[in-house]
């Protein structure tokens, strides 16, 4: 092949592995990813890559496996500045004793910054390229992101109690709707209504998000059947489990992304199937809170789209997607009794393209597929910890840290370079959230 026909490309990355998504349990080995404007314009083997396309800028990662980037399809950003606030409690006695003082007394649009930004600086540095958000002042994580450069799903949040962010569900939505129209077109910024939970948001706000979502074609994120309690307390108070109140309230759709899930009936995972609802699962915030156990093997057997999330890293402590990958995997197994239960690759598909599909934004990221943008985690597995490699999908989840994450593109940004952040101050971050 002459120069003539060499193609010149914005940058190539050569890896020792690369792990797709799409196909399922697809390795490709000594193969590279070619990106073009921020998207993936091929992927092929390193020998003809060489001979078809050039690039002033050439990562060659020969110990590493890429995939596409990790997916946090939810969590409380900001929340990291509670890290540790209020540990070893049940839910409601960590919300209503600890968590919901805490945020009358702190929350304004700074510290909703600072501790995004924080946020942001750690699941970059764990392979995360996009969360889907839940919190006060969302216009402060946008901020956030837009200047890190990380893609995130703004949760547009509804509740029926004041805040410092609106001071009734009327104000919640009409703040989220104006949010909504300054990024709808933005790249790397899209919106999710985000009502908290059932028990603290009535059914005329939730009839007003159903039409707001249909209307602009949106997911609704928010938190369901998360404990018995919450489950026996609606029944209590209502005549009915959340799920049966939702499918009145006509909620029950493809928008539709539920949080936690740990209270489900057979016949409830049917309603799941039949209207192609979401769930993510957060597996380590549920254990840590004893909120229960996802049935995610059924889920899956179901064919239901399960993604995976960290939640907050006040429940958490951390928003470390690779660690939560491994518990997502291993509580299956033990919950179903059944060890071939959420294999690794399926684990990952959780962590990545089941996230994307969720938020609507699976034709965007979500897998390493030509056309899609490249948001892609780089994983360096030549390390004691890891070694042999039989298999790097295995080797990623049940062996691998989020302190192997060596590089991370969002879009074909360069966020972490050789695990240093690209976008962020490192120091700066940790001087503002310091006690």
């Amino acid at each position: 092949m002459s120069s003539t026909s060499i193609q010149q490309v914005d940058s190539i990355i050569h890896a020792h592995w690369i792990i797709p998504v799409e196909p399922d349990e697809t390795v490709y080995e000594h193969h590279s990813l070619v990106i073009q404007q921020g998207k993936i314009l091929d992927l092929l083997p390193t020998e003809r890559c060489l001979k078809k396309y050039q690039s002033q800028t050439i990562h060659d990662l020969k110990s590493h496996a890429l995939i596409p980037g990790l997916i946090n399809t939810h969590t409380h950003a900001a929340m990291s500045m509670m890290r540790g606030m209020a540990d070893d409690l049940p839910l409601m006695e960590w919300l209503s004793e600890h968590i919901w003082p805490a945020e009358v007394k702190c929350v304004n649009y700074q510290y909703v910054k600072d501790g995004t930004d924080l946020a942001i600086a750690e699941m970059l540095r764990g392979g995360t390229t996009t969360f889907n958000d839940m919190y006060f002042f969302p216009d402060a994580a946008a901020k956030s992101a837009e200047e890190a450069g990380i893609r995130v799903s703004l949760g547009l949040i509804v509740i029926d109690f004041p805040s410092a962010w609106a001071k009734d569900s009327e104000e919640y939505l009409h703040k989220g709707l104006q949010l909504h129209e300054q990024y709808r077109h933005h790249p790397l910024i899209s919106t999710a209504f985000a009502p908290h939970a059932p028990y603290t948001v009535s059914d005329g706000p939730l009839e007003q998000v159903k039409i707001y979502a249909e209307k602009l074609d949106i997911p609704i994120h928010i938190h369901l059947h998360e404990t018995k309690d919450e489950v026996n307390d609606a029944v209590a108070n209502t005549g009915m489990r959340p799920i049966e109140r939702f499918k009145k309230l006509g909620l029950l759709s493809p928008l539709l992304v539920t949080v936690h899930m740990t209270q489900l009936e057979d016949d409830e995972i049917k309603q799941l199937k039949s209207h192609g609802v979401h769930v993510v699962h957060c597996p380590e915030s549920n254990m840590k809170l004893a909120s229960g156990f996802c049935q995610v093997a059924k889920l899956d057997q179901n064919k239901i789209n399960v993604a995976i999330g960290t939640d907050g890293a006040a429940s958490n402590n951390d928003l470390d997607m690779i660690s939560e990958m491994r518990s997502a995997a291993l509580l299956a197994k033990a919950v179903s009794g059944d060890a071939s239960a959420i294999p690794a690759h399926t684990a990952l598909k959780m962590a990545t393209l089941n996230g994307a599909k969720a938020l609507g934004l699976d034709a965007i990221t979500g897998s390493l597929s030509k056309g899609k943008a490249a948001d892609i985690t780089a994983i360096d597995l030549n390390r004691i910890e890891t070694q042999p490699v039989y298999h790097p999908i295995s080797q990623i989840v049940y062996s691998s840290s989020r302190d192997q994450v060596t590089d991370v593109w969002v879009q074909g940004k360069h966020l972490l370079n050789n695990r240093q952040l690209t976008t962020l101050d490192e120091k700066k971050i940790i001087l503002n959230v310091e006690l």
